[in-house]
C-alpha cells in the first residue's frame, strides 16, 4: 500500500461510536480497514503515519461554497483545504459563471464582483457548464484545483442568458430555452440547479417558471437548491413555498443557508422543523444545510428592493444617481421593508461593511454603515448610497440578524449538513469562510455539546454525499476514495473571528484527497488534487 494510517480513531460518517483501527490506502481509495485486535497481519505500506490521539474522518463537503472563482485563481485555497473540506458545492444562489454567452457573461461579472471579485485576473474561456467543469481540471498547467468541486446550474444567470433583467413572465419561448440550458448543464455533469429568490434577475421568476426548470432537473437525477423569497417577513411561508413547489415538480430539494433570521423570526426555529418534518412524513426529498453563526453575509446591493435592479447593474446606477429615485428606493428600504432586505425594514445600525472593491473606501470597513454615516455628520442611506455608487455596487457585508437558538436548533435536524457560505472576497469576510467545519466539531460538538461528535461529522460528510448522490465518498469505507482528515478532537477549533477572520484553524494537523496529503503536518503542501466531480447517470 503507499500509505498506512495507524492507531486512528475512526469515526466513519455513519454517526454509530468510533472505533481505533488501522486505514491502509493505495490508488487513492481505502483499501483496507484493519480494527484493533481484529485477527490478521496489520496492513503495511511504503508510509505509515502515526495517528493516536486522532480522529479519522471523511473529508468535510461544503454543500455551500462561493469559490466559483477562488479555485481558478488560488492554488493554495487555504481558507477550505485547512478545514477539512474536500468537497465544495459552487454555482450557488442562482448566480454564477456557466452557461453564459459574453453579453451575459459581462452581466454576471458586474452582478457578484462582491462575491468573487471583478474576475479581471481570470481567463474566462468557458461558455457551457461542460466547459467550465473542464476547466477546472485542467487549471494550473493541467494540475486541476486545491479541493474537489461540485455544480449546480444558477437559474438567475440562466434567465439573464434567455429573458434578460426584465421584471415579467418568460415567454414560452424564452421557457424552452431556459429549459435546455438547464438540460444541457445537467447532462455536462451539474448536479442540480440553485436559485437566489432575493436577487435579480432569478427573484422574478414565478413559481410555475421555476417548477418547469425544477422538472428538468429532477430527470436528470439533480436537485433544487433554493435561497427562497424570505428568510425574514414571511420566512415561514418561503420555506413552504419552495417545499410545495418541489413536491409539485417532482424534484428534491435542498434548502440554502435554512435559518430564520431579524426580529421576527426569535425562537421559530420550531415552526419550521415542524413544517419541514411533516412534509419529509409525506414523502418530500429534503435537505438543508446551515452555517454555525448568527450573522449573515452577502452584497450591498442585494438590500435594495427588486424594482431598482431590474435592467441590471448599470440601471441600478442610474437610479442611484437621480435624487428622486433614489429617495424611493431609501423610503422602501428604511420604510416599508425591501424584498432584498426580506421584508423588514433596514437597521443600518446590523448592516457592516466587509469589504469594498475601490481601495480607496477601505475606511468603511469594519464599521457598520450607521457608524461610518455618523462618523461624515449624515444620515445613512446618503453613506450607503454614495459607497454603491463609488464602489460600483461591488461592497459587501455582514447583516448582523441572528439568533443563536435558531441556529443550534436547526442544525440538530436529522437532514441538516454543513455549508460555510463563504464569501472569500473583502478585508474583513465572514470568519465562517475559514472557520465553519471546526466550528461544528469544536464548539458545538465538543464545547457546547449541541450534536455528538460522531453525529456532527456524519452532519458533514456521508449527508451532504447522500444528496451529491456520490456512490464512494461520505464515508470511511474500504473502496472509498482517500478523502480523509485526521483531527485533534480535544483540540480542533476555529481560528477565524469577526476580528481576524481569515485566521487558520488549529487540531486538523492532516487532509488528504485522493490518498494524497493536501495538509500534512499543519501545512498546505503544493499538491493539487482536486477535480470536477460530475453528477452520474
Amino acid at each position: 500500500m503507499d500509505l498506512v494510517i495507524r492507531d486512528a480513531g475512526v469515526i466513519d460518517g455513519t454517526g454509530t461510536p468510533s472505533y481505533r483501527a488501522d486505514v491502509g490506502i493505495a490508488e487513492g481509495r481505502i483499501a483496507e480497514i484493519h480494527p484493533e485486535g481484529a485477527s490478521g497481519p496489520r496492513p503495511t505500506a511504503t508510509r505509515t503515519l502515526d495517528a493516536a490521539g486522532l480522529a479519522l474522518s471523511p473529508g468535510f463537503i461544503d454543500m455551500h461554497a462561493h469559490s466559483d472563482l477562488a479555485l481558478l485563481r488560488d492554488p493554495e485555497h487555504s481558507a477550505k483545504a485547512a478545514q477539512g473540506v474536500t468537497l465544495e458545492v459552487l454555482g450557488q444562489d442562482g448566480l454564477s459563471y456557466a452557461p453564459v454567452d459574453d453579453r451575459t457573461l459581462t452581466e454576471v461579472r458586474k452582478a457578484i464582483t462582491g462575491w468573487n471579485g471583478d474576475g479581471s485576473d481570470v481567463d474566462f474561456d468557458w461558455r457551457t457548464v461542460g466547459e467550465y467543469l473542464d476547466r477546472l481540471d485542467r487549471n494550473f498547467g493541467g494540475q486541476g484545483i486545491a479541493v474537489n468541486a461540485a455544480y449546480l446550474i444558477p437559474q438567475g444567470t440562466v434567465r439573464m442568458y434567455a429573458v434578460g433583467w426584465d421584471d415579467r413572465p418568460a415567454t414560452d419561448a424564452e421557457l424552452t430555452r431556459m429549459k435546455e440550458l438547464v438540460a444541457q448543464g445537467m447532462r455536462e455533469g451539474a448536479v442540480g440547479m440553485s436559485s437566489g429568490l432575493t436577487y435579480t434577475p432569478g427573484m422574478y421568476a414565478k413559481d410555475a417558471e421555476l417548477a418547469e426548470l425544477c422538472r428538468v432537473v429532477a430527470e436528470h437525477g439533480g436537485y433544487y437548491c433554493p435561497h427562497h423569497r424570505s428568510y425574514g417577513a414571511g420566512a415561514l411561508a418561503a420555506y413552504e413555498e419552495m417545499v410545495q413547489l418541489t413536491r409539485d415538480a417532482g424534484c428534491p430539494l435542498h434548502l440554502a443557508h435554512a435559518t430564520m433570521n431579524f426580529g421576527v423570526n426569535k425562537g421559530r426555529a420550531p415552526e419550521l422543523i415542524d413544517l419541514l418534518d411533516r412534509a419529509i412524513a409525506a414523502g418530500a426529498d429534503i435537505s438543508l444545510d446551515t452555517y454555525p453563526y448568527t450573522p449573515g453575509s452577502t452584497t450591498l446591493v442585494a438590500m435594495l428592493p427588486s424594482w431598482a435592479s431590474e435592467g441590471g447593474p448599470e440601471s441600478v446606477l442610474t437610479r442611484l444617481a437621480d435624487d428622486g429615485t433614489a429617495e424611493r428606493i431609501r423610503h422602501h428600504m428604511e420604510v416599508l421593508g425591501s424584498d432584498g432586505c426580506h421584508g423588514v425594514p433596514i437597521e443600518w445600525d446590523t448592516i457592516e461593511i466587509s469589504g469594498v472593491s475601490v481601495p480607496e473606501l477601505a475606511g468603511h470597513v469594519g464599521r457598520t454603515v450607521a457608524e461610518s454615516a455618523r462618523l461624515r455628520g449624515e444620515e445613512p442611506w446618503v453613506t450607503a448610497r454614495r459607497l454603491l455608487v463609488d464602489d460600483r455596487l461591488g461592497t459587501t457585508i455582514l447583516q448582523h440578524v441572528g439568533h443563536e437558538e435558531n441556529v443550534r436548533q436547526i442544525m440538530r435536524h436529522r437532514v441538516h449538513t454543513g455549508g460555510s457560505d463563504g464569501i472569500l472576497q473583502g478585508d474583513k469576510p465572514h470568519p465562517r469562510a475559514y472557520g465553519t467545519f471546526p466550528q461544528y466539531l469544536g464548539r458545538y460538538a465538543r464545547e457546547l455539546g449541541i450534536l455528538p461528535l460522531e453525529e456532527c461529522v456524519a452532519h458533514l460528510t456521508s449527508r451532504p454525499a447522500a444528496r451529491l448522490r456520490l456512490p464512494d465518498r461520505g464515508y470511511v469505507r474500504e473502496g472509498y476514495r482517500a478523502d480523509l482528515v485526521l483531527f485533534d478532537p480535544e483540540t480542533v477549533a476555529a481560528g477565524s473571528t469577526f476580528e481576524e477572520p481569515r485566521t487558520l484553524p488549529v487540531g486538523i494537523p492532516h487532509v488528504l484527497i485522493d490518498g494524497r496529503f493536501v495538509i500534512e503536518d499543519g501545512r498546505r503542501t503544493s499538491v493539487l488534487a482536486g477535480r470536477a466531480v460530475r453528477s452520474t447517470p
